[in-house]
């Protein structure tokens, strides 16, 4: 078996950018080594950015805070530590689907598994496929429908591979949206059709299990390079701010607007059936920041509904706060987390007739020590307050007049 990527001793750092001599320097060290891996570019004097060093430029850095003088705190002294930590938690490959559940992570594999037993079990469930990866992997939905005539809800999760709590919280919505009796669940599974893609980015899931734990992108070849950053390849300000034309950065948005199968896939499913299938909502699944967020990232100008979605959002927050007392945050994108272009949840208000769309960015907190190496022990909890996010964030759309044939 191939060896995986290592990180150890690697650091974990928050630095503060307080003037515009801080700001050109983490500019110049993002552009001119790839020892250092950003979440997020600096981009304004007052900002937080968190970067991981590699463990031989931990001097490096330790030299730049001297001559600098900016601050720098350590979130994490050894990121293998947590890797290390997390595959404890991890269920191997020939896990059965009757052994699934939310206390563990698991393979692609053992998720299609769960799927078919889905299917299989339940005669209001079926199955579909929106298209197939780069490496040939299907894309796989799956839809929930006990009665004709619903509005419909679209879901997708892990556009991003290393974010596995987002694959993790869409089955746990299927699963409940199949077996609760809670009379609120019960409620959306009956008058709504829900139509989920657990893991859109299939290949880039599978790679962050066998090869490279931190990897983002998809695994399309670029030259030398590997993979698009897929939410930055849908058409909607392609190419512009918060996306980056570097085949080697995180960003890398592809050569042009659905150039990956997988965000075109989503693009096709759409075409076809948002009209057809009454589609009025649309979320994705990501991961970390405690985030609600409504469209647009790549500009400030408010949405029609922005009033609106403010309200739903303000609504799901509540719940989720009363659920395990984690505190998120909603407003647009730009405002809530970072300028971006090129994301589905912006392409799918601009393009569709879709008025409720959210990106929903899972734990941890925006400052957490672990990335998106979430403890396995959140998962549930995560799973648990995000369904009644839905439950409160649906209601308060459905009293704002969005169904109302539900």
């Amino acid at each position: 078996m191939e060896p995986k990527a290592r990180y150890d001793n690697y650091r974990l750092v928050r630095v503060t950018l307080k003037t515009d001599d801080h700001v050109k320097l983490f500019q110049e060290l993002e552009a001119e080594s790839d020892s250092y891996t950003f979440y997020g570019h600096a981009r304004k004097v007052g900002q937080d950015l968190t970067i991981m060093v590699a463990a031989h430029k931990i001097y490096e850095l330790q030299d730049l805070i001297e001559r600098y003088d900016f601050e720098c705190k350590t979130l994490e002294s050894n990121i293998q530590k947590l890797i290390d930590d997390e595959a404890l938690t991890i269920k191997s490959k020939d896990t059965p689907a009757s052994e699934f559940d939310w206390d563990h992570y698991f393979h692609l594999e053992t998720i299609f598994k769960w799927i078919d037993k889905q299917i299989a079990e339940n005669d209001f469930v079926e199955g579909f496929q929106i298209g197939s990866t780069y490496e040939g992997l299907p894309i796989r939905g799956l839809k929930i429908s006990k009665k004709s005539g619903n509005t419909g809800i679209f879901i997708d999760a892990c556009i991003h591979a290393r974010e596995w709590i987002a694959p993790a919280v869409a089955t746990y919505l299927i699963d409940q949206l199949i077996h609760s009796k809670d009379p609120e669940v019960v409620d959306l599974a009956e008058n709504f059709d829900w139509y989920f893609v657990p893991v859109l980015n299939a290949d880039g899931y599978k790679y962050t299990f066998e090869k490279d734990r931190l990897w983002r992108k998809n695994t399309k070849p670029y030259g030398r390079c590997k993979g698009v950053d897929l939410n930055r390849n849908f058409d909607v300000d392609f190419g512009g701010i918060g996306a980056s034309m570097d085949k080697a950065s995180y960003d890398f948005c592809g050569s042009n607007a659905f150039s990956e199968p997988e965000a075109l896939a989503v693009k096709n499913f759409l075409d076809e059936n948002a009209k057809k299938c009454n589609i009025k909502t649309y979320y994705t699944l990501h991961s970390f920041s405690q985030l609600y967020m409504s469209p647009f990232g790549w500009s400030a100008e408010p949405v029609k509904n922005h009033k609106d979605l403010k309200k739903i959002g303000e609504k799901a927050i509540e719940a989720i706060e009363k659920t395990h007392r984690r505190t998120y945050k909603t407003g647009s994108a730009i405002e809530t987390i970072y300028p971006s272009s090129g994301s589905s949840r912006d392409y799918v208000y601009t393009n569709y007739d879709i008025p409720i769309v959210f990106t929903i960015e899972l734990r941890g907190p925006p400052d957490t020590p672990t990335l998106f190496i979430l403890p396995a022990r959140e998962i549930k909890p995560t799973c648990e307050e995000i369904l009644n996010s839905f439950i409160a964030a649906l209601n308060e759309a459905r009293r704002l007049g969005y169904y109302k044939c539900n």
